[in-house]
């Protein structure tokens, strides 16, 4: 590298977020137990329609996802739950920024996975929170996206109510873990939708009825 080349770091920066009791941190090769377990809580590789590492594939899971950073096309996180092993913390799934825009300041969060076990809680809330929060207020992005698997009717059901806008769908538009093709939902929250989706999940988290952990 000459003196004159210039080392462009990946937008987003790295960060550590947190919040009530659950911190997002950047994914690395120490987390490869931690996911490892959490994927196991619920055998959640066997679901079609998620990107969940199989057993003996966690540390390929986290290499893609590190590669995937280096060029510059997702942020992955560990999810960590702070209050879980004593107060140690533990590891519950993953989140992420990915299908990154830097240009124009625009990011989509998903490879998005829990532990069975904290499934319908207020994990998933706060994480979206987290991370939309960060985007719009910090990052300053002008719209976030989000996709899912058309067959996947939790999941379109939770990005709906986090106020984001159906796009449309893509057809034919990736491959699943079993082979099949999936046609893909797209969504989206524009920076001026944010104040109001960001009351709405306040007042969620308020209000609770989610499932204990």
């Amino acid at each position: 590298m000459s003196q004159t080349d210039t080392v462009i770091a990946p937008w987003p920066p790295a960060i550590t977020l947190e919040r009530d009791g659950i911190r997002l941190e950047p994914l690395t090769l120490a987390h490869e137990a931690g996911l490892a377990a959490a994927a196991a809580d619920g055998e959640l590789w066997r679901l079609r329609v998620t990107s969940v590492p199989e057993p003996g594939a966690t540390r390929r899971y986290l290499e893609t996802a590190l590669a995937q950073r280096a060029a510059g096309n997702r942020l992955a996180f560990a999810v960590i739950d702070l209050g879980a092993n004593g107060g140690a913390g533990e590891v519950i799934g993953s989140t992420s920024y990915h299908d990154i825009v830097a240009e124009i300041r625009r990011v989509e969060i998903g490879y998005t996975w829990y532990a069975a076990r904290n499934q319908r809680t207020r994990v998933n809330t706060l994480c979206k929170l987290m991370l939309m929060a960060h985007a719009f207020d910090t990052l300053g992005c002008g719209v976030v996206g989000w996709r899912t698997d058309v067959l996947n009717e939790r999941s379109r059901a939770a990005i709906a109510k986090l106020g984001a806008r159906e796009d449309g769908i893509l057809r034919h538009h990736a491959p699943r873990r079993d082979g099949s093709v999936r046609d893909t939902v797209m969504f989206s929250m524009l920076a001026s939708e944010w104040p109001a989706a960001r009351e709405r999940l306040e007042a969620r988290l308020r209000h609770g009825g989610f499932r204990a952990a």
